[in-house]
């Protein structure tokens, strides 16, 4: 899934205004310029456009995560989290769930409310850390499915 689309779903979702995403992406320590931004929400054949890297999309969800839920210092002798080198759908799904405070239910009703059903044990799977034996690789299909329950969800009427 195109990452641009990822950083647009979630500003529809909870209805971010430019202003707010540009915070969100210095709380995750990338520094982010309007026009920059504007040509991140542009469509791929726009003239313009800017495809969201990585580092980019990480530095976003981090910011989401400490703008929902405060800033939270590593407790002495703990090590920091060392950034991924790629970001997969696993980890967009995790840093997302952390910044909703979302519990195995909650994600299942989302997923039911965008008429996509999965099993506890298949979610659990994909929240499972990679090389261990029931980890299971998320797909485009289940995080766009997911994006969209968010959306019907959480979406301000």
């Amino acid at each position: 899934m195109n990452k641009n689309d990822i950083l647009i779903r979630i500003r529809y979702a909870f209805h971010f205004k430019n202003a707010e995403l540009i915070e969100m992406f210095k709380l995750g320590g990338c520094r982010m310029e309007a026009l920059d931004l504007v040509n991140l929400l542009k469509k791929e054949e726009e003239e313009g456009f800017w495809e969201c890297e990585d580092k980019l999309l990480d530095s976003f969800l981090d910011g989401f995560i400490i703008k929902k839920r405060g800033k939270q210092e590593p407790k002495p002798g703990q090590k920091a989290f060392p950034k991924p080198d790629k970001l997969t759908n696993n980890i967009i799904l995790k840093k997302i769930r952390i910044a909703l405070e979302l519990k195995d239910t909650d994600i299942l009703e989302i997923l039911e409310t965008a008429k996509f059903k999965v099993s506890k044990t298949e979610l659990s799977a994909l929240f499972r850390r990679e090389g261990q034996r029931n980890y299971k690789e998320c797909g485009n299909q289940f995080l766009r499915n997911f994006l969209v329950g968010l959306a019907l969800k959480y979406r301000p009427i």
